[in-house]
């Protein structure tokens, strides 16, 4: 990806997305796409799509998670409002540090089952509402396996799709 500036991604011999290797990244058509740039890849959680107090809202669980304006809009105006959706992260848009998330209402709370030094990173593996999850965090977290911690999801990355299709609702 760092030589190409135009990529094709293919599924079983059919073209998925033909794009910048930052577009791929950032905007993926769908899931596969999301799912197979980035490493760790993606992070999917089946949410249900609600609309609580005027705001949409992803659900996953116990965890609500509130939608930017735009990424809200595009559910609405598609008709998922009550209904199944995915909603990818990415593993370096979930934060453990305090500070951010005090500043957000976006915030999770799980189990670490696995904590990975990489040197420059740290990798923390939890689930969420049946679905395994990874978490890039700064290497000097303070959090070891066992223990109960809150994320905040930096909502503005957050990518939505189709849950019977896989395509992108909103990216």
């Amino acid at each position: 990806m760092t030589l190409g500036t135009r990529i094709v991604v293919m599924k079983d011999g059919v073209v998925q997305q033909i794009d910048s290797p930052q577009n791929l990244y950032n905007a993926p058509s769908n899931m596969f796409v999301a799912g197979f740039i980035g490493s760790p890849q993606m992070n999917f959680v089946d949410t249900l799509c609600k609309e609580e107090n005027g705001k949409i809202v992803l659900e996953a669980g116990n965890v609500r998670i509130p939608l930017p304006a735009a990424k809200a809009e595009a559910l609405k105006k598609g008709g998922f409002v009550g209904k199944q959706v995915v909603m990818g992260i990415r593993p370096e848009n979930l934060s453990d540090e305090a500070a951010v998330i005090a500043d957000t209402d976006a915030v999770i709370t799980a189990e670490i089952n696995v904590y990975e030094l990489l040197g420059a990173e740290v990798f923390l593996y939890f689930e969420l509402n049946g679905a395994h999850m990874t978490a890039r965090v700064n290497p000097q977290t303070r959090v070891k396996t066992g223990d109960k911690v809150q994320f905040a999801i930096d909502t503005d990355k957050i990518h939505v799709f189709d849950k019977e299709t896989g395509i992108t609702i909103t990216n």
